[in-house]
C-alpha cells in the first residue's frame, strides 16, 4: 500500500479548503506572488515593511481554545510599527503553521486577520497555510504577519533633527497587554486564573492607524512615533532621538490599569523592570512641540490620550513618580 501525503499527516485539501474561505471574504490573486499598485499621489514614494508575530499570547489562546482575536493582534504589531515611520499600510499577508490542519482554528484566526486589516485600512493579499506533522505539539501554531506600507519621502518619521529639548511626550492608551510580556504573564498567573482572564488576556491589540494618519496629514508637528512592545519603554520609547536626550516620563500622568500593577505586584518587579516589560496601559507614544500638544489630544478621537512626559538632556530615560 503507498505512504501517500495524506498518510504522512499533509493534507493539501484541506488546504485548499482554507483558501476557499479566504475568497469568500476577500479578493484574492491566483497567481504565485500577490500584485499590488503603487498608489498614486506620491512624488518619492518610500515602502514601508515590517514582519511580526503575536509571540507567547498564543499560548493563552490555545489554552482557551479561543483564536479569534489573535489575528488581530498580528496585524496590529506589523501595521502599528510602519505607522512610526509615517507610513500608511498598503497589503498584508499571513503565515500560519501547525502539525495537524484545523479548519475551524484557521478559519477562525483568518477571520481576525480580516478584521485587523479592515481596520487599518489595508489589503489581505495572500499568505502560507503550512501543515508540518511532527514539528508542533497538538492543538498549536505558530502565527507571522508581514505588512508593506508607503510614505512620500519628506514625510518620513523621525524627524530626528527637529527633537529638542522641551518638547512633550503624549501616550495614547493600550487595549491591555497588547502581544507582549506573556512569557512572564504566564509565570505568575495559574492555568485556572488564565482561563478566567481570558477576556482580558486576549484582548486584542489596538490598531492606531487611522487615527494618527489622519492627525499625520493635518499636523507636521509630530516629530517621532514609537509603537511600546517588547523591551517596553526604555528600549521602544527613545528610539530616534538625537544623542544627549532623553524621555522624562511621569508615572501619575495616566491611570495605568490594575492588571499590569498586579503583575508587578506578583513578580515583585520594580517600576524600570516593570516598564522594560509591559506597556503599563501607553500602547502608542508621540513626540510633538509643545505648542501643538492640546490641539492634537483634542483631535484623537478613538482612544484616550494623555501627556506623560517630557524630551530633557540625559542619556538615559527618568521614570518619575
Amino acid at each position: 500500500m503507498a505512504v501517500t501525503y495524506r498518510k504522512a499527516g499533509v493534507d493539501v485539501r484541506k488546504a485548499e479548503q482554507v483558501v476557499g474561505f479566504l475568497k469568500q471574504k476577500v479578493r484574492l490573486d491566483n497567481g504565485f506572488g500577490a500584485l499590488f499598485p503603487m498608489p498614486k499621489g506620491y512624488n518619492s514614494p518610500i515602502l514601508v515593511s515590517s514582519a511580526d508575530g503575536v509571540g507567547t499570547k498564543l499560548k493563552i489562546a490555545f489554552l482557551c481554545g479561543k483564536h479569534d482575536s489573535v489575528g488581530i493582534d498580528l496585524v496590529a504589531m506589523n501595521v502599528n510599527d510602519i505607522l512610526c515611520r509615517g507610513a500608511k499600510p498598503l497589503f498584508f499577508l499571513d503565515y500560519i503553521a501547525t502539525g495537524k490542519l484545523d479548519l475551524r482554528v484557521s478559519k477562525a484566526v483568518l477571520s481576525g486577520v480580516i478584521k485587523g486589516c479592515e481596520e487599518a485600512g489595508c489589503k489581505l493579499v495572500g499568505g502560507e497555510t503550512a501543515e508540518m506533522p511532527g514539528f508542533y505539539p497538538q492543538g498549536e501554531y505558530e502565527l507571522a504577519g508581514f505588512c508593506v506600507g508607503v510614505v512620500e519621502k519628506d514625510n518620513l518619521l523621525p524627524r530626528t533633527k527637529k527633537i529638542k529639548e522641551g518638547d512633550v511626550v503624549i501616550g495614547l492608551a493600550s487595549s491591555g497587554l497588547h502581544s507582549n510580556g506573556f512569557s512572564l504573564v504566564r509565570k505568575v498567573f495559574s492555568e485556572e486564573e488564565l482561563k478566567k482572564r481570558s477576556r482580558e488576556l486576549l484582548t486584542p491589540t489596538r490598531i492606531y492607524v487611522r487615527d494618527i494618519l489622519r492627525l499625520l496629514r493635518k499636523n507636521r508637528s509630530i516629530k517621532q512615533i514609537a509603537h511600546i512592545t517588547g523591551g517596553g519603554f526604555p528600549l521602544k520609547a527613545v528610539k530616534g532621538l538625537p544623542d544627549g536626550l532623553t524621555l522624562r516620563i511621569d508615572l501619575n500622568s495616566w491611570p495605568i490599569p490594575e492588571l499590569f500593577l498586579e503583575i508587578k505586584r506578583r513578580a515583585k518587579l520594580d517600576n524600570w523592570q516593570a516598564f522594560s516589560t509591559f506597556n503599563m496601559g501607553i500602547g502608542l507614544i508621540l513626540i510633538v512641540d509643545a505648542r501643538s500638544a492640546d490641539l492634537i489630544l483634542r483631535d484623537l478621537r478613538s482612544c484616550p490620550a494623555w501627556v506623560i512626559g517630557k524630551v530633557v538632556r540625559g542619556r538615559k530615560m527618568r521614570l518619575r513618580g
